[in-house]
């Protein structure tokens, strides 16, 4: 291929980031003007709004922003809470950690395939040294260090909680602590705290300002949900800020957004991606067949956390959703909320579900839940097989007809699966 054609296809490239900037607002850098768009303007259903925001409220959430061609469509705040008020992203913060090591990459200042001893020093994990020297920072990234995450407590960073289990790469889990000591990685390759790390690359040409605090062994970030969608937009236009580059690595972008690895093709760099064939969740090694939101658009990918925290963005309708709040009683992973989430925006939308009628009278109607000593369905098949799994994803009950007897098992997260010769569904339930 000649040089003349490499250049061609990367001014193509150019352009086309560039016209899809053109299409974007971007609010001011200082203050609170943010333009907007009425629904009644994109022809929405304006009577579906007030579902959406009771569903929300019912929810014990506390702000929710939808943006579209990075202006404000829907905004609504719940039980005194405002858009100058601040929150915690949880694990939704893990994102953002990920562009700031996007960014240190494009500098030179750190390679995905550096050991993480690197940064971390020799002996950093109780784990034989060969072993500890396989993993490196795209494991971090990936959930796949191959350390044990079934040890007491997962965000314990101490080296006696990080046990050596399988090799680097060949075991996919939720492990907090990892993810966690990315903080110290960023600090040893550019001699700054993330922090500072933060204020010095995102704040001048974004507005994105927040603060990462220490709570127990985890960094948690804290900001407004303005600040949240600030991001999303800034990750919709592939970390550029209408024409000024955030983040010049394309192809760390292009990684981040996309698998990372084949166990769990769900997760990129700290981004839950939706769309893919199977997925994996936090606290099982369960393999759901199926897209993780099979509600939103395909093209979807999500900062996700703890009590419901999200930042998802859809490249495909130009969209980004932050909702921010209490736990919205699904459990501690909150992906059966997140969905139902998107049903109600679908109707707000106009658009219709990519979810078969009967998968829609199914989703989250499984009663009581939390559950005790029994666990029903609202529309229970005929010829359907019901399983329950802990959260380790070892099958606990099995059967053919409900209520499934439960007083026997632990207190705990479960995931109940439903499975019929046509689909295949499951919910995440709590037993108290």
């Amino acid at each position: 291929m000649g040089k003349s054609l490499y250049l061609s296809i990367a001014l193509m490239l150019l352009l086309g980031a560039n016209s899809k900037a053109q299409q974007l607002y971007f609010p001011p850098t200082v203050g609170n003007q943010w333009e907007t768009l009425s629904p009644q303007q994109l022809q929405w259903c304006t009577a579906e709004i007030p579902a959406l925001y009771s569903y929300l409220n019912q929810s014990n959430s506390k702000g929710f922003i939808v943006l579209k061609d990075g202006k404000i469509v829907l905004e609504q705040y719940f039980n005194g809470f405002s858009a100058d008020s601040v929150w915690y992203w949880a694990s939704a913060g893990k994102s953002l950690t990920a562009f700031l090591i996007g960014i240190a990459t494009s500098e030179g200042l750190l390679s995905l395939q550096d050991s993480s001893s690197k940064f971390l020093g020799n002996g950093w994990t109780s784990a034989p040294s060969n072993k500890e020297g396989l993993i490196k920072v795209v494991h971090q990234l990936s959930m796949t260090s191959g350390l044990n995450d079934g040890l007491g407590s997962s965000d314990c960073t101490d080296d006696s909680c990080l046990v050596y289990l399988q090799d680097a790469g060949s075991r996919w889990a939720y492990h907090n602590a990892p993810y966690t000591l990315l903080d110290e990685v960023i600090r040893s390759a550019t001699n700054v705290s993330n922090n500072l790390y933060l204020q010095q690359k995102l704040r001048p040409a974004t507005g994105i300002n927040g603060l990462f605090l220490p709570i127990g062994y985890n960094q948690v970030f804290f900001s407004t949900p303005r600040m949240m969608a600030r991001f999303g937009l800034l990750m919709l236009n592939q970390g550029r800020w209408s024409t000024t580059v955030v983040l010049s690595d394309t192809a760390y972008y292009q990684q981040m957004i996309n698998s990372s690895q084949t166990l769990n093709p769900a997760y990129g760099y700290l981004w839950w991606l939706n769309g893919k064939s199977s997925f994996r969740l936090p606290q099982t090694q369960i393999s759901f067949q199926g897209p993780l939101l099979p509600n939103a658009p395909m093209d979807t990918y999500s900062a996700i956390g703890k009590d419901g925290q999200l930042i998802m963005v859809s490249p495909s309708q130009n969209l980004v959703v932050v909702r921010v709040g209490d736990n919205p009683g699904t459990g501690p992973v909150p992906i059966s909320f997140t969905d139902t989430l998107w049903q109600y925006i679908n109707a707000v939308i106009c658009t219709p579900s990519l979810l078969s009628e009967k998968q829609i009278q199914l989703r989250s109607k499984a009663y009581p839940n939390p559950f005790q000593d029994v666990l029903w369905l609202t529309e229970p098949e005929t010829a359907a097989v019901y399983v329950l799994y802990d959260a380790a994803g070892r099958p606990q009950l099995q059967n053919t007809s409900l209520p499934l007897q439960t007083a026997q098992l632990a207190p705990g997260l479960y995931f109940l699966e439903v499975k019929t010769a046509d689909y295949q569904y499951r919910q995440s339930v709590i037993k108290n």
